[in-house]
Parts: structure tokens; sequence; C-alpha cells
């Protein structure tokens, strides 16, 4: 399959911390993954190894696959300004991504499926597209049909204050994609000028 299904806590050990997950685990182990995890010293990475870790980091935390994140890297270059910030917005735009903030889904992988499964409407369209990019003004609600499964409302939380570029209504079950986010706003422990080295080399 193309998309990761293995153990999230063997992710996260790798990187040594909590990229799937709530990274409970860390607490307990942090060592690498492997049988020998406990003895093996961490190497010093060197400079193309740190970029392919950013990058694997990067594409682990927001679920997207190499030719995903090379052609969101390629039209975050084409735009006006920093190049490792519009990609980081770009992936923040995105519509799982997205729903998975607003609190209208517990992770990522679960606010794919709902996108996949139809359950999701973007200015009263019913969209399948996990990677579609919002734009300022979009108003993203659950399907009328959709609101009643408790499967769904069951596991809506209200949302973080701190994404502020987000409004969310957990009475009227609707959101609004407000604007593109400024990077320091983005909870994300990763350093995107490492992954834009990588790409122009």
């Amino acid at each position: 399959m193309a998309r990761y299904t293995g153990a999230k806590t063997k992710i996260s050990r790798r990187f040594g911390e909590p990229i799937l997950g709530n990274g409970k685990w860390l607490d307990k182990n942090s060592n690498p993954p492997g049988m020998h995890g406990a003895t093996k010293k961490r190497k010093t990475l060197g400079e193309y190894a740190l970029q392919l870790r950013e990058k694997q980091k990067a594409k682990y935390t927001y679920g997207v696959l190499e030719k995903q994140f090379r052609k969101t890297f390629e039209e975050a270059a084409r735009r006006k300004g920093v190049t490792g910030e519009n990609m980081i917005k770009l992936l923040e735009a995105r519509l799982d991504n997205t729903i998975f903030r607003m609190g209208i889904a517990p992770s990522r992988p679960a606010a794919r499926q709902l996108v996949s499964h139809k359950h999701i409407e973007v200015n009263g369209d019913v969209l399948n597209i996990p990677s579609y990019q919002l734009k300022a003004g979009d108003v993203i609600t659950i399907k009328e049909g959709s609101k009643e499964r408790a499967s769904i409302t069951s596991v809506i939380r209200p949302k973080n204050p701190k994404f502020s570029w987000l409004d969310w209504s957990e009475t009227e079950l609707k959101g609004t994609f407000i604007t593109y986010p400024e990077r320091e706003s983005v909870p994300k422990n990763i350093k995107e000028q490492l992954i834009v080295e990588l790409y122009s080399k």
C-alpha cells in the first residue's frame, strides 16, 4: 500500500518526537526502534541526511506521498514570498488537515477518511479529495445526512484557539478557512529551510 499503515510509535521513536499520535509512549521508551535500539548510539547526521530526515518528518506528519509533496514544493516555489513558509501554508490549507485542525476528526487519517467517504462539503458541494487546497473564505460543513451519525459527531472536539486562521461552530457544525496561517502560528517542529535546500540541489 502507498500509505504507511505500520506502528505509529515506531515512527515517533525514529524521530524522537510525536510525529504520529500523542507520543505518550515516548515517555517510556524514546530509543530508536529495533532490537538493538537501546544500545545503538544515534549517529551524527551529515547535511544530506538531516535534509532528508526533515522531508520525511514533514511527509509523515501531513500524510503526503513523495509525488504530492514535490508538487506542493514546486507550487510554493512559484508563489511570492519565502518558499519554505509557502510550503507549510499549502500543507496546512489541505482539506484533510483543516478538518483535523478544526476538531472535526481526531487525526489526519480520520479526516482523510471523512473526506473520502463523502461526509464533508465545501461551499455546499460534496468533496472527496483530501488534498483539495482551500482558499480564504471557503466554508466547510458536515453533510446533512452525516450529522446524525454518532460515529462522526461523538469525536468532534472544540477548535483549538491557537488556530486563529480557522473558524468553527460546534452548534452549526460549520467552519470557515479564514486565511493562510502565518508560519509562527503553525505548531510544527519542521525545519522547512532544510527541505528547500534538499530540493534545490
